[in-house]
């Protein structure tokens, strides 16, 4: 299991595919960790590309600090990982809070990309985001780890999807126990507490974009995206029918 090392941190990655292949790297949502990707990494690696997923700070098999994990220690993350690829086209795609992070290392870093794919992600933390957050963060502070995913199951993920786990709950949430630390999850939370906009920066964004929303996704609601389409140049926005925040986790065809 190879890591990188970020300050006293170590950051946890795999690779795969074909090495001459074009580069593509995803950068999970704030409760996930590298395994969620596994459909998309083997359909990627069919079409011969070389699929680079990690953990970040905070997640997974990733160092998991109690304090002080900022955007910045991401990004830096994200970027040691890019550097592992060579010199071939990098594609880069975050969902959420990972396409905060994606978001934030195109405008630093556009000229290592050859694409990106925003998520269920935003450049304004609008007052409705702001609130949601916090009152996640609380839950979680309160609540445990466990509060925090009876918040988010049903904030992400739609009742088709839901249905047929609900008498088994305990068993899908037993596995956000195992990856996930409740003081990490609640730093991670925290490196929101002085989140500025991004929208001003994101003309510096010259790589062809394409922006992905849920049709139902309320927690980032199409407004944020428009944004995004609007201020970086070469971008389009597509709408995922019938799905809401998570959707990569239901639409794996």
């Amino acid at each position: 299991m190879p890591f990188l090392t970020h300050g006293s941190h170590r950051i946890r990655y795999e690779l795969a595919g074909p090495k001459d292949g074009p580069a593509y790297v995803f950068v999970n949502g704030l409760t996930q960790y590298a395994a969620l990707w596994t459909t998309y990494r083997d359909a990627l690696i069919a079409r011969q590309f070389r699929v680079a997923t990690f953990d970040l700070l905070g997640q997974g098999d990733t160092d998991k600090p109690s304090l002080f994990i900022r955007q910045d220690d991401q990004v830096a993350a994200l970027h040691l990982l890019i550097n592992q690829l060579g010199d071939g086209p990098v594609f880069l795609s975050g969902i959420s809070f990972g396409g905060l992070i994606a978001l934030r290392y195109a405008i630093a870093h556009g000229d290592k990309l050859a694409g990106l794919v925003p998520m269920s992600c935003f450049a304004e933390l609008s007052p409705q985001l702001l609130l949601i957050g916090n009152a996640m963060r609380i839950g979680l502070i309160l609540g445990g780890t466990s509060y925090l995913q009876d918040l988010l199951l049903p904030m992400n993920l739609s009742d088709n999807w839901l249905r047929p786990l609900v008498k088994n709950l305990d068993a899908v949430k037993r596995q956000g126990w195992l990856v996930n630390d409740v003081y990490a999850l609640q730093n991670l939370m925290e490196s929101f507490l002085d989140f500025e906009p991004l929208t001003p920066q994101l003309s510096a964004i010259r790589i062809p974009t394409m922006i992905l929303k849920g049709e139902f996704d309320f927690l980032t609601p199409r407004a944020l995206h428009e944004t995004l389409r609007v201020h970086i140049p070469d971008s389009a926005l597509v709408i995922i029918p019938r799905a809401f925040h998570a959707f990569t986790l239901e639409k794996w065809h």
